[in-house]
């Protein structure tokens, strides 16, 4: 047995195929189907991750390469038989037809690198056993298919299972020929079996230089193949996350949009009912005195012309942030969708407008109450706003349902660690069904769920629904410091309870309370 030459490691002969057809099979579909506890599709994580499956465009590079080898493990072997390499050579039919078996196989070392590997181990011993193995080419062959197995075996345990069977079969098969041989004088005469004042003789090193070259020349397959399969695992471990983040992004930015959505109806919803309720009232009222009250038909002009300007300067700031936009906020909301819930108003609304709009409410025939108990605290804007908008929803509420003669009160409670804003009236109200702080409101409009919205931004709690002595009552409260409201996991949203475990208000806040 002649000393098989050491060799290089050679690159994957067959460039990449498509890596996106690569990532679509390395990364498995679990969109549409939910992963279970007992079925869950393997990952690159995994530790028995399946390397896809090669690509046509690598099974035809493949062909390609056996090809190419084909030609030169033939040329190489007309040289060698050409130079008198063998004694008795074969036949030339027999020859090509061995090149062929240590070649071709090639084509499919992507799809069964255990078989192909195998083949040409067994064609290997063929060709030195009937002296036609060239000890160039054919050599090259078998690196490249032992190399496979490692990079591109899909069962990793008969991967192992068939490279130790080929190096021990042919570590076997070397140290049996080197045996037999040193017991022969006439095979390699020109190697003294003596030391002669060496250290060894010189057939004992030549014998110690084909073990160190099969040994490299064997490990260089195995380690650089198991190197290139767990290339391949981090590559497709990096694809799979890169389109999880991908579609994260995409599921962050749907859901930003969606909440900007919900927050512009909410602010058209809040500005066009207060508003258009107020004209409706005073022009109902303008339009019974026309005829005996001039005077007090003008008053409710004047109170038309003043809500309909504060409507449109609110739309024109509302409009005008959505049409300029505020890239800076945009971003933000992709990558933490709650900060969607912040006012982005032209207009900032807060505690200090709180007062006008009892007033306004007031001059639109329902005698409504203000009164602030406490110290008022720092809070920020969106706390104001919040206070606000459930203050003007609450009393746009009860001009279109208290009925006539009914009155209202307006409520301002001041703590340390949180503010609660209470609406409550005298008039006929509505039987509401209130569902859970998450759940639609059932039997309530959009101006119920807008409120929910709001208290749900700044976690708070919001209580509303009938009183058991008439009327109605809305009370949120919200806390000053965000820290506060992280104790919560979800905002609270509850009936009314009955008047003796909540006392009236005005009649709790009567010793401290500042009329406006």
């Amino acid at each position: 047995m002649t000393a098989r030459p050491a060799t290089a490691a050679p690159v994957d002969p067959a460039a990449p195929g498509d890596p996106a057809a690569q990532a679509r099979t390395a990364a498995p579909a679990t969109a549409s189907t939910p992963a279970t506890p007992t079925a869950r599709a393997r990952t690159a994580d995994d530790a028995d991750w399946l390397r896809p499956r090669p690509t046509r465009t690598q099974v035809r590079n493949d062909v390609l390469l056996a090809v190419v080898l084909f030609a030169g493990t033939f040329l190489s072997t007309l040289l060698y038989r050409t130079a008198g390499f063998w004694e008795d050579p074969s036949p030339l039919w027999l020859a090509m037809l061995w090149c062929a078996g240590m070649a071709l196989p090639l084509a499919a070392r992507r799809v069964v690198p255990e078989i192909v590997a195998l083949v040409l181990t067994a064609v290997f011993f063929a060709g030195a056993v009937a002296q036609l193995a060239e000890p160039l080419f054919s050599n090259i062959d078998l690196f490249i298919a032992i190399y496979t197995v490692g990079a591109w075996s899909r069962r990793r345990r008969w991967a192992l299972i068939t490279r130790v069977l080929i190096v021990v079969t042919m570590l076997v098969w070397l140290f049996w020929g080197l045996i037999i041989a040193s017991n022969v004088p006439d095979h390699l005469p020109e190697l003294s079996r003596e030391a002669d004042g060496g250290i060894v003789s010189p057939y004992v090193a030549f014998a110690l230089i084909n073990i160190v070259t099969n040994l490299l020349y064997f490990g260089g397959a195995w380690y650089f193949g198991d190197t290139a399969f767990r290339s391949a695992r981090s590559r497709a471990s990096l694809e799979q996350r890169t389109a999880e983040l991908a579609a994260e992004r995409e599921r962050s930015r749907a859901q930003a949009v969606e909440l900007e959505r919900l927050r512009i109806a909410r602010e058209l919803h809040d500005v066009v009912a207060h508003h258009v309720s107020v004209i409706g009232v005073q022009a109902g009222a303008a339009r019974r005195v026309l005829a005996r009250d001039p005077e007090a038909a003008a008053a409710s002009l004047t109170a038309i012309e003043s809500s309909a300007r504060e409507a449109i300067a609110e739309l024109h700031g509302l409009l005008g942030t959505l049409r300029h936009g505020d890239s800076d906020v945009a971003e933000a909301a992709v990558s933490d969708v709650s900060t969607v819930t912040g006012p982005t108003e032209a207009v900032a609304r807060g505690f200090a407008d709180l007062a006008a709009l009892a007033d306004a409410t007031t001059d639109a025939g329902v005698p409504t109450g203000f009164r602030v108990i406490g110290e008022p605290s720092d809070a920020g804007a969106l706390v104001g706003l919040t206070a606000y908008r459930i203050a003007q929803e609450a009393l746009t509420n009860v001009r279109k349902h208290a009925g006539a003669g009914a009155t209202a009160d307006l409520r301002v409670r001041w703590s340390e660690a949180s503010v609660e804003v209470e609406v409550t009236d005298t008039g006929l109200g509505r039987a509401t069904v209130i569902g859970g702080a998450g759940a639609p409101a059932a039997g309530g409009g959009l101006g119920q769920a807008g409120m929910r919205e709001r208290v749900a931004a700044v976690g708070g709690e919001l209580e509303l629904g009938p009183r058991h002595r008439g009327g109605y009552l809305v009370r949120a409260t919200l806390p000053l410091r965000r820290a506060d409201a992280a104790a919560s996991a979800a905002p609270q949203t509850r009936a009314s309870r009955p008047d003796v475990s909540q006392p009236d208000a005005s009649q709790s806040d009567a010793s401290q309370g500042v009329q406006a």
